[in-house]
Parts: structure tokens; sequence; C-alpha cells
């Protein structure tokens, strides 16, 4: 595997290796059409604003969820490209250098 291509999975990797991200994203795509917004989630996880909000930017910038400004509320989906490639990682072996 080249490092850059080792730094993007490990990016990708961190980014769903907390627990509070997995039930993020567990709440997002079970969400009524798929998305949420902070004010839904602050609630069901019994966490402030600020830090939903920096597990979601997260999660973001490592391309497993977009967003959408409505007004003064941002909507998260999930990514289906980025969930997918989540999913490439998992399934294929990680082979060692000879």
């Amino acid at each position: 595997m080249e490092r850059d291509l080792a730094e993007r999975v490990a990016h990708v990797l961190k980014a769903v290796a907390d627990p509070t991200r997995l039930q993020l994203l567990h709440l997002i795509q079970t969400a009524p059409g798929g998305e949420a917004c902070v004010c839904s989630l602050t609630d069901r996880l019994g966490l402030r604003q600020p830090t939903i909000s920096h597990h979601l930017k997260t999660m973001t910038t490592a391309g497993l969820l977009t967003r959408e400004k409505r007004g003064t509320w941002v909507w998260y989906a999930v990514d289906p490209e980025g969930m997918e490639a989540v999913q490439d990682i998992l399934r294929s072996p990680v082979r060692a250098a000879a």
C-alpha cells in the first residue's frame, strides 16, 4: 500500500473509530429522510451542540457525511460514496510488503 493511500485510509478509519461518531452515523442514516440536524442529535445523545458539531465536522472532512445549510440549521446526511469507501477498506485484506 502506498503511503498516500495509507494516510487517506487511516484518516477515514480514525473518523469512525469513535463510539459517539458511530452512534451519530447510525442516527443520521436511520433518521426520517436519511438526514438530521444538530438540534435533533444533541437530545438523542445527551451531548452539547459544540461536541456534536465537532464530531460531525470530523466525519464530513473524512467524506462520510454531506452537509446542507437551511436557514439557521445545518442538516447532515450519510455520503454513500464515503460509506462505500469504508466498506471497500473493510473488505480488502491489507497486504504486507515483501
